[in-house]
């Protein structure tokens, strides 16, 4: 063999060696010794947490905690966050409110201070929505809650003139022709002399999934059907996923969950496009539709407004981008409201006398007659019951930021990308915030408005807070309000004995064996 192909041959050697040297030390620098660095700084800086374990974080602790705090009931008096997030409360308390645990090499900063809360969420250029590294937590939605800067403000704009209050009137008639539909279906089941006993859970979905189908689409419940039953397992698969190490390249094994999410997302994808595709064939035929004052037709309007005033498709969103955003519609529109109801019902079933109240003033307001939007937007003693509900059970238990670069955060110094978790559920039964009642559901607290009952602290968190607060919550009280009124004008209820406490999370908190009443006509 000559020199030169002796010579070529050590280089490529070298290379070789060089190229496994680099990636060597990225792997253990990913793994060890970065993780190492962000702990010394977090402890230097006064936080406690746990110590880091290679790799692996204290990643196996959440699910195994999960699993066992679902095996388990509670009773009304335990601490509903230890059955949430058990793994989170165990963290907290042992290493305090602002402490750190492991999420992988990933750390994560539980942040609990309403000023601090304030300040993240108020500063949404800095920090940013977290983003699972595992791309299947994709699979569930990429729209406006997960976009940022200037994507996230485009979006927003588009979408914000179809969560008008102007609009919402428009929508109420598809508020009471859903509740109607499931107070016939109660009317049935309930006999006229003595009491029924009831699962509401699953007549509060039906109802809200109707409710997002016709504002959303115009559309019936069948057709939405599909996508909700859908996006439900998916949630399921993406929370299991969301606790586990993601090994890059697996999502492309074709195992069997593996191919049933992509089945799912397929499916889901299909059928929202379907109904864009029929809409926007409609549109440019210039039929008037009588679904211009739904969701998906603000939106397209909107769509095309902006496009027509900029001369330019990237000032607008792609279809791909208005699917993403429909399928937000559907997954947040139906679970918002259905667990504000199903917690609120609960709630109202074991404090008789606040039934009672409400029950007066939607009669005082109301009648029996048909609720409509003004006497809604005066509903204040419903309004209290809905925001204590929101309190004790808030829509997201926890909500998760990235700071960007390396941040002082009040008295805290943090290192970049750090996964900073709010947990709601823990900032709404802070003593220190709310009283030594703070267990307790006691809606007096509102009697005189958020910011009273906060004292002007950001620790009431149920749709988030500061520029990224969920747009759809207004649509989401109205609806809520729309049913609790309908419901109580036609019956009253109480627990069942058969009723099991035992309140679970899939992104929002579900009851886990649903929820029996004994209902019974008035």
């Amino acid at each position: 063999m000559s020199l030169v192909g002796v010579d070529m041959i050590a280089v490529a050697v070298c290379v070789a060696i060089l190229l496994v040297v680099f990636h060597t030390w990225r792997l253990l620098n990913w793994a060890w010794f970065r993780p190492k660095k962000l702990e010394k700084y977090l402890r230097e800086n006064g936080l406690k947490g746990n110590p880091y374990k290679l790799l692996y974080g204290d990643l196996k602790e959440p699910s195994i905690r999960n699993n066992e705090a679902k095996c388990k009931p509670i009773n009304f008096s335990d601490d509903i966050a230890q059955r949430i997030i058990p793994f989170f409360c165990d963290s907290v308390n042992k290493n305090g409110k602002t402490s750190f645990a492991w999420l992988g090499p990933k750390p994560i900063v539980f942040i609990t201070e309403p000023a601090h809360i304030k300040e993240i969420f108020e500063k949404n250029y800095m920090y940013h929505k977290h983003k699972h590294s595992n791309p299947f937590a994709k699979l569930l939605v990429q729209s406006l809650v997960s976009l940022e800067e200037d994507k996230w403000a485009k979006h927003r704009k588009i979408i914000k003139p179809a969560f008008h209050f102007e609009k919402l009137k428009h929508m109420l008639p598809a508020f009471y022709l859903s509740c109607s539909e499931m107070l016939r279906k109660w009317e049935e089941i309930v006999p006229n002399e003595t009491s029924a006993e009831l699962d509401v859970w699953p007549h509060f979905q039906l109802m809200a999934g109707e409710v997002i189908s016709r504002t959303a689409f115009g559309s019936s419940y069948e057709e939405g059907r599909i996508v909700f039953e859908l996006q439900k397992e998916q949630a399921e698969y993406v929370m299991e996923e969301v606790f586990s190490i993601y090994i890059p390249g697996s999502r492309f094994l074709p195992s069997k969950r593996n191919k049933r999410m992509l089945e799912i997302e397929k499916e889901i994808q299909k059928t929202i496009r379907r109904v864009i595709d029929k809409r926007l064939m409609a549109m440019k035929a210039g039929e008037t539709s009588t679904n211009s004052e739904d969701l998906l037709g603000i939106l397209l309007e909107s769509n095309m407004n902006e496009i027509e005033q900029h001369g330019c498709k990237g000032f607008g969103m792609t279809t791909t981008e208005i699917i993403e955003e429909c399928k937000l519609f559907y997954f947040a529109g139906k679970d918002t409201t259905s667990v504000l109801l199903v917690w609120t019902a609960i709630l109202l079933s074991l404090h008789p006398k606040w039934q009672v109240r409400a029950r007066e003033e939607v009669l005082q307001v109301f009648g029996n007659d048909k609720p409509d939007f003004e006497g809604l937007s005066r509903l204040k003693i419903v309004t209290m019951i809905l925001y204590e509900t929101l309190r004790l059970f808030p829509s997201v238990p926890t909500y998760g930021r990235t700071n960007k670069e390396e941040v002082k955060l009040g008295e805290l110094s943090l290192p970049a990308e750090v996964l900073l978790v709010i947990p709601s559920i823990l900032v709404h039964y802070d003593k220190e915030v709310w009283g030594e009642d703070a267990k307790e559901f006691k809606p007096e607290r509102f009697s005189e408005g958020v910011s009273k009952a906060t004292n002007g602290q950001v620790s009431f968190i149920p749709f988030s807070w500061g520029p990224r607060v969920c747009i759809g919550q207004n649509f989401a009280m109205m609806e809520a309000k729309m049913a609790i009124a309908m419901i109580l004008q036609k019956f009253s209820f109480e627990l069942s004995p058969s009723y099991t406490h035992a309140p679970f999370a899939i992104i929002a908190i579900h009851p886990q064996y649903g929820a029996p009443l004994l209902m019974r006509k008035l």
